[in-house]
């Protein structure tokens, strides 16, 4: 998306200092939306809500009801390209090969293969659903792998429209709040243990908060253990980023074209091997995961600004409809796996 030049850009001479000057306004304005989004979770109501999604929705509200200044363009495609990549290698700080470990061999295998079949059942819905093949892709990266931090992640190599970014975190959100209330009641009527529970809801509700709100409802152990099969399953966020750019690039047919390899993904490994020999302290591990959330708080707010109702109506129900088949999907075939393993 091509913006204009904005009266910085136009009148401060070419420098550092000029590109820094640049982008201040539309940080400041992610960032106070961001800071918006953290203290609305302090409502009765709100908290079950991640500060990302709160700042997706700020930020398409205000751009669709009073519009995003043109000053700010350059600082909120900053937040959207360079901060979002930030915080996606920190997130490596919240995972250690360790806990991939605990969950076991059978586990691993549970989570990988739901993520397999719920991606690619995604995408074919789509097709039959008529839904654009990129707007699929992120559907089904969103719903298989950690929500809309996996969209955002998987958008570096599908390289849809913003609009589609948006719908894709707007539908696996929805859908995975809804499987936060779900989930708990059903342990005892399917006949689940503590940790049978948490491996299910760890591989299939797609936010890591929403897996620990209701994988923690049916006890301690279960919400330990999903949290870290969630954790795991996240970890798969880098071999899918790394295999969508590998697929698209072959299917461009350009003679001599390379598979991207975004530098944040190779970075989020290398933390997460680093914070496996030397785990961050106690002490300041709740400190950057903050600054973490914070980070794609405002990259999300930057998404959020730049994406229009009127873009969003014109997509039709077939997105949403893919979410819910998506979820559908993820569900019930992790559980099936689970009770085959467990």
């Amino acid at each position: 998306m091509a913006f204009p030049m904005t009266a910085i850009e136009s009148n401060a001479p070419p420098g550092p200092l000029a590109d820094v000057l640049n982008i201040l306004p539309g940080l400041a304005l992610t960032g106070a939306i961001a800071g918006v989004a953290f203290a609305a979770r302090l409502i009765p109501g709100l908290s079950i809500f991640s500060p990302m999604i709160l700042a997706i929705v700020i930020g398409i509200s205000l751009h669709n009801v009073v519009g995003t200044p043109h000053i700010a363009y350059p600082g909120v495609v900053f937040s959207l390209r360079r901060l979002l990549r930030i915080a996606i290698v920190m997130l490596g700080f919240q995972l250690t090969f360790a806990q991939v470990r605990e969950v076991g061999g059978v586990g691993i295998a549970v989570i990988a293969a739901t993520l397999v079949a719920t991606f690619l059942f995604t995408v074919w819905l789509g097709s039959l659903l008529g839904v654009e093949r990129r707007l699929a892709m992120l559907i089904g990266a969103g719903t298989s792998i950690c929500g809309a931090s996996a969209v955002i992640a998987a958008n570096t190599a599908v390289g849809a429209e913003d609009e589609d970014v948006a719908y894709a975190v707007a539908g696996v959100t929805i859908f995975g709040s809804i499987a936060m209330f779900v989930y708990p009641v059903l342990p005892d009527l399917l006949g689940l243990t503590p940790k049978a529970y948490g491996l299910w809801a760890g591989a299939s509700i797609h936010e890591i908060a929403q897996v620990v709100a209701a994988a923690f409802q049916d006890g301690r152990q279960a919400g330990e253990f999903g949290t870290i099969a969630k954790l795991s399953r996240v970890i798969l966020l880098a071999p899918m980023v790394l295999t969508l750019g590998a697929a698209l690039s072959r299917k461009s047919g350009v003679r001599g074209a390379r598979a991207p390899v975004p530098w944040f993904v190779l970075g989020f490994v290398a933390i997460v091997a680093l914070n496996s020999v030397m785990p961050l302290s106690l002490a300041i591990k709740p400190a950057v995961v903050t600054v973490t959330t914070f980070l794609l708080s405002m990259a999300l707010a930057a998404m959020g600004l730049q994406t229009d109702f009127a873009k969003l109506r014109a997509k039709g129900a077939g997105p949403m409809l893919l979410g819910l088949g998506s979820s559908i999907f993820i569900s019930v075939f992790a559980l099936a796996l689970v009770k085959l393993a467990m």
